[in-house]
């Protein structure tokens, strides 16, 4: 954090802040989210991109599989059971495009 009393003489305090002294607060990782935000600046299709390729399959669940809400708490239980939607997905899938008899084939073989 940082602050400064030298506000009183700054032609823009007024722009800048309504008290005696103008303080910043900076999270200490912040170099992070900045070199992140400058990276997706530089690759505008990026967004684009992951909304197309990561977002659908979790619209899909959501939507069709009804996991709007997580039924269990704290975290280990929370990824437990979006696992589960994820393989339950996944499966879905599967039968969809190779079939179930070609499944249980592939199953038996492994």
């Amino acid at each position: 954090m940082y602050w400064t009393t030298r506000c009183s003489d700054c032609a823009l305090k007024a722009d800048c802040t309504t008290g005696k002294e103008r303080r910043i607060k900076r999270w200490e990782k912040e170099h992070i989210l900045e070199a992140a935000e400058a990276e997706l600046k530089k690759q505008s299709q990026a967004m684009r991109r992951r909304k197309a390729i990561v977002e659908h399959p979790y619209a899909t669940i959501k939507h069709c599989m009804g996991a709007t809400h997580f039924v269990m708490k704290r975290l280990p239980n929370v990824r437990a059971e979006m696992s589960l939607h994820v393989l339950a997905y996944n499966l879905r899938r599967v039968i969809n495009i190779v079939g179930v008899p070609r499944l249980i084939a592939e199953l038996q073989a492994a």
